[in-house]
């Protein structure tokens, strides 16, 4: 298999989870492949902070930012957000002429951020390139993604645009788009892969890594953007003198507001039995050598905590998307997981207690399972088929 090319796209506004997800993907398929060259397009603003294998590069398009409101702006473009959307889009457009896929894989968001891949994907359709749109376990509540997708005119276009779908998750964690009012010949184009294993870095990268004292809790709000009411939360119950089960290690992740992010800082510094870091890239290791989790619960740190077979417990956010608490619950109705409900009352009290039992708790225990965390030798596989079956 020679000359064969992949395309990648993730909008990645605001966050870790598509670019983390999307560079586990592509290093598996360099793996795999020796012939195939793999092209991810972001808008991620730390994409470079990160290392990729041999054969796997990147574009960076211009960066947006969502609001609170709901709304997006630049990133870092004093423009207005119309232009940088139709820089976005013919940047798109155009590398994808030129790169020319074999496949062409959209991460999450059918059309792209506002539309913008929807050009693109009208253009591949007088192509031999298989377009293909990679989904979460869970998206949102059927009828909070029912009303977006009308929104975002996705229903009929994602039916017309797209060869297959790919689930990125085991089937007993349910259907993504049950209870959505799509075609059954389009269902019937979707893949269940399983989750996306992940494995602690053979070559351990020491640059802005960190080496913790075990034992130790490993508390990560993902890219900490909205980790703020989570952090604090647990920050809470070390404060309070409480005796707890090991000390605690905090990565508030590279989004967190600055002012939020040094406040912590400051309380962790008179702590002996907490440490804090902003960042570290090897999230895998870090957890790998902690002796539980307590996460937020968003798609890749779930897919870690599964693989790296670790106790849990989730904190799950609800808004502006209900894709944490329900896969929060599917996950404890299943015992791999513990969950506490972070819409609550977020006492002290009740965060000292949930600590307090983690010891007791088993690790989810489906490592080994094939139909959990398959997800990349599923795609790899698929993968291979596809290419036997484009030209040369």
């Amino acid at each position: 298999m020679k000359n064969r090319r992949l395309l990648i796209y993730s909008h990645d506004s605001f966050g870790l989870g598509h670019l983390r997800r999307c560079r586990a993907l592509a290093h598996a398929m360099v793996d795999a492949y020796k012939g195939l060259s793999v092209l991810i397009m972001t808008g991620s603003p730390i994409i470079g902070r990160f290392d990729f294998k041999a054969r796997v590069d990147f574009v960076r398009i211009p960066g947006v930012i969502k609001l609170h409101n709901g709304d997006y702006t630049s990133l870092a473009l004093h423009i207005d957000l119309a232009d940088t959307l139709a820089l976005r889009e013919s940047i798109i457009l155009n590398t994808t002429k030129a790169f020319a896929p074999d496949i062409f894989l959209v991460d999450k968001e059918p059309l792209g951020l506002k539309g913008e891949v929807h050009s693109t994907l009208e253009m591949l359709k007088d192509t031999s390139t298989h377009t293909i749109l990679g989904l979460r376990d869970v998206m949102d509540a059927p009828d909070l993604l029912t009303a977006e997708w009308h929104k975002k005119g996705i229903f009929g276009e994602l039916e017309r645009l797209y060869d297959e779908l790919w689930v990125y998750g085991p089937r007993a964690m349910g259907n993504p788009l049950r209870g959505l009012p799509i075609e059954a010949d389009t269902m019937a184009r979707m893949r269940y892969t399983g989750y996306l294993r992940r494995e602690i870095p053979e070559i351990a990268n020491t640059v802005d890594s960190t080496t913790p004292e075990q034992p130790y809790i490993l508390v990560t709000p993902g890219g900490g953007g909205d980790g703020i009411e989570m952090t604090d939360w647990v920050l809470r119950a070390y404060e309070s003198g409480a005796q707890l089960p090991w000390r605690a290690l905090f990565v508030l992740g590279p989004f967190m507001p600055q002012a939020e992010r040094q406040q912590f800082l400051n309380r962790a510094e008179v702590m002996p039995n907490v440490d804090m870091i902003t960042f570290d890239a090897q999230l895998e290791r870090l957890m790998a050598n902690a002796s539980a989790v307590v996460a937020m619960g968003g798609y890749n740190t779930f897919c870690e905590i599964l693989s790296l077979d670790r106790p849990a417990l989730i904190l799950p956010r609800s808004f502006p998307r209900k894709e944490q608490l329900i896969r929060a619950q599917n996950a404890a109705a299943l015992s791999l997981i513990s969950l506490v409900d972070a819409d609550g009352e977020r006492s002290t009290a009740e965060m000292v207690d949930a600590l307090q039992q983690l010891p007791l708790q088993a690790p989810p225990g489906v490592a080994d399972k094939a139909e959990w965390l398959g997800g990349l030798d599923s795609v790899t596989e698929r993968i291979g088929e596809l290419f036997d079956q484009a030209p040369l």
